[in-house]
């Protein structure tokens, strides 16, 4: 992979996001760090760039198209070129839909289903011009099966997983722009911190015994992924705990 590469990751202050950004500079690519959180962007850059990695950073909020534009003018303006975008900003409050929790609902279609248009959106045109790019889009096991409680997040997770489909379906061949679904499954991060449904909560306590993920599991095959040869497309990765039904 040439040096030069460029990628960048949204929801990079902390989970796969962060663990992501370390993988791909560390496998030699200038990652430009997404997130509102200033200050935590601020010490992933600097860890990378102590390990000899190029990092640059700005707060970006992925529900505004505008801000999602200038996260990508801005990694043109630091690095040239965006050759590799991971869409992985995401919430999860789960919650049993007669709880309506409207507001949870609204935030989840904002954050996980526009963000990540905008996401395609803003970076689309440069990998056209380019003729050249990678879109990583995170999904989710809950993309793929439904449980109580899961309704609407797996409604996100469900939508990215067409929206991706249908971008790779339609891009040129010969534009050489490839399209990758992550689909992970129990990981452990901070997604589940911003459940507030006391009854989603009391089910997992009930439920089974597992090791989960950790957040590198799906950074290095996110890596795998992107270091594929240009005529190698993986159009899904699906990774889950051995433990996981």
């Amino acid at each position: 992979m040439a040096a030069s590469k460029t990628a960048i990751i949204t929801g990079a202050s902390s989970g796969i996001g962060q663990a992501t950004a370390k993988e791909l500079a560390g496998r030699g690519y200038q990652v430009m760090l997404a997130a509102r959180r200033v200050e935590r962007l601020e010490d992933l850059k600097q860890e990378i760039e102590a390990l000899g990695g190029k990092a640059a950073y700005l707060a970006t909020d992925v529900t505004s198209a505008d801000q999602m534009n200038a996260l990508a003018e801005e990694t043109l303006k630091q690095f040239g070129r965006i050759d590799v975008l991971v869409n992985n900003a995401g919430l999860m409050p789960l919650s049993f839909l007669n709880k309506l929790k409207v507001d949870e609902w609204d935030k989840m279609i904002d954050v996980n289903i526009k963000g990540v248009l905008y996401g395609i959106a803003a970076v689309l045109p440069h990998m056209e011009q380019q003729k050249e790019g990678h879109i990583l889009n995170i999904s989710s096991v809950a993309g793929h099966s439904i449980t109580p409680g899961s309704a609407v997040y797996s409604g996100t997770k469900f939508a990215v997983r067409a929206i991706s489909e249908g971008l790779r379906q339609e891009i040129d061949p010969a534009l050489n722009i490839r399209v990758t679904i992550v689909s992970p499954g129990a990981v452990a991060t901070e997604l589940v911190n911003s459940i507030t449904d006391e009854d989603v909560l009391e089910g997992f306590k009930s439920g089974p015994e597992m090791k989960f993920l950790e957040a590198e599991d799906i950074a290095r095959a996110i890596g795998y992924a992107v270091e594929q040869p240009d005529y190698v497309d993986v159009n899904e990765i699906l990774i889950r705990p051995r433990q996981q039904p």
